[in-house]
């Protein structure tokens, strides 16, 4: 970077109107992290922009000065993407949080990248349409489209990449373009859209998203299902997703982690690995699914079967799973928590997942192991005290066996959370023979290398 910090900021004050940019040192800070337990770095210069035409200048002036520029949404995101490592330019979309356009025909939406996925389901209730992506946190549309991230829900209607239709993205010399339409498909050339989700704003900056909903289902019955082990659950699973019904969610919660929420929270869950299990449909297709559902994990050893149908009712049994991650760092004080993410496939998650239980346990980590059992994604929250070397060596070398598990078995390193800091090292394990494809992209939109420096790609 060429310019002087005080002059960044009068010269993205100009870029703004009413000069939507500060160095306040709170601010800044705010800005250099996110969820993850990666290392704080501050930016030069917070910009609160609220069109395209405001970040196409701010990117073209970047871009001449070599200027590093990282988009911040929600800032829930695990590994790091929106720490601006190099300093310069943090782009807050807070000011573009617009639904611009419901087309319920059409079930599509467009909206501004810093709308939440709550705010959005808000706007699309009316048209009794919803948008079904579900990471667990409130995040913002744009992180989750930059991420490709998926959820609860993914076993159904599947991830982001699933719902984007179009893209308008700002490239790093301040060119405006759209990368789809609104067709349901196309054979048109290369798909962008689908390289543009996921990219995690080393590409560019996305202004507008237009994604695919859906129609609100009629009924929604959830249950949860207790198993003498792991291994039984996941069989259990694999079994309900041959026999072809319609289920929406299908998580996995292992013992540690029903006791952890037991202890949190004012539940008293038998503690044993659990799988949470939600139905959407019309009240007879439900009840039905339900009940054979219940009776196929009966045959692989399920055993305490409850079922919920009120939505207050439905929140409660799925804040179980939803805030794991919070009963352990309540659990812990003091301590950080490592989260990771691989995806196998489903044939060898039972396997994977008693693997990472015992490396946890023989190397002495606490945490637990939870995941999307239906399509094979699942995690492990490690927590360990961040000012002690030799517990974040630990913690680093559970994460490793894990990923090298996923990987030696034809899985990946991520499923949801993405590559950002902490993964780069295994996208080269993963993808060796491709990488240099992917870097001379990268070199081709972002020659001078100012969108997201440091991430993905080092």
């Amino acid at each position: 970077m060429n310019i002087a910090h005080a002059d960044l900021l009068l010269e993205m004050q100009k870029r703004t109107s009413e000069k939507r940019a500060t160095q306040n040192e709170t601010v800044l800070w705010q800005h250099s992290r996110d969820e993850s337990y990666h290392q704080p770095v501050s930016p030069d210069v917070v910009v609160y922009p609220k069109s395209a035409d405001e970040i196409s200048s701010i990117l073209t002036f970047a871009n001449e000065h070599h200027i590093p520029v990282v988009p911040f949404g929600a800032g829930s995101s695990l590994e790091g993407h929106c720490i601006p490592v190099k300093g310069g330019i943090s782009l807050n979309f807070q000011e573009m949080k617009e639904v611009l356009e419901i087309r319920p025909d059409d079930f599509l939406v467009k909206v501004q990248p810093g709308v939440t996925r709550t705010q959005l389901n808000l706007a699309l209730k009316k048209f009794g349409l919803f948008f079904p992506v579900d990471p667990g946190a409130d995040a913002t549309i744009g992180g989750m489209a930059a991420t490709n991230a998926s959820g609860t829900t993914s076993v159904k209607y599947g991830i982001m990449r699933d719902q984007v239709r179009n893209l308008q993205v700002v490239l790093a010399d301040g060119q405006i373009i759209q990368t789809g339409g609104l067709a349901a498909k196309s054979s048109a050339g290369y798909h962008l859209t689908s390289m543009f989700v996921g990219s995690e704003g080393t590409l560019g900056v996305f202004t507008e998203i237009t994604l695919k909903v859906y129609g609100i289902p009629e009924s929604v019955l959830a249950a949860r299902c207790t198993f003498p082990s792991v291994q039984s659950a996941v069989e259990a699973a694999s079994a309900v997703l041959s026999s072809g019904t319609g289920i929406a969610r299908m998580e996995l919660v292992d013992e540690r982690s029903i006791i952890q929420v037991n202890h949190n929270s004012d539940t008293a869950y038998t503690e044993a690995p659990t799988l949470f299990l939600e139905f959407h449909g019309n009240p007879s297709s439900v009840t039905y699914e339900a009940s054979l559902t219940k009776e196929l994990l009966e045959n692989f050893g399920g055993l305490e079967w409850v079922e919920e149908r009120d939505s207050k009712a439905r929140a409660k049994l799925w804040e179980a799973r939803h805030n794991l991650a919070y009963a352990f760092k309540h659990g812990y004080p003091g301590k950080s928590m490592m989260f990771t993410d691989v995806c196998l496939p489903l044939s060898e998650l039972s396997g994977a997942i008693v693997h990472a239980r015992k490396t946890m346990d023989e190397i002495g980590v606490p945490g637990a192991v939870l995941g999307h059992v239906g399509d094979g994604n699942f995690h492990a929250i490690l927590m360990y005290d961040a000012v002690i070397d030799a517990e974040r060596k630990k913690a680093d070398q559970v994460n490793g066996s894990i990923v090298d598990y996923a990987l030696r078995k034809g899985g990946t390193c991520t499923g949801e959370h993405g590559i950002g800091i902490g993964k780069a090292k295994f996208l080269r394990k993963e993808h060796a023979d491709t990488l240099p494809i992917m870097a001379s992209i990268k070199k081709q939109l972002d020659p001078n290398d100012i969108l997201n420096p440091g991430k993905i790609i080092l």
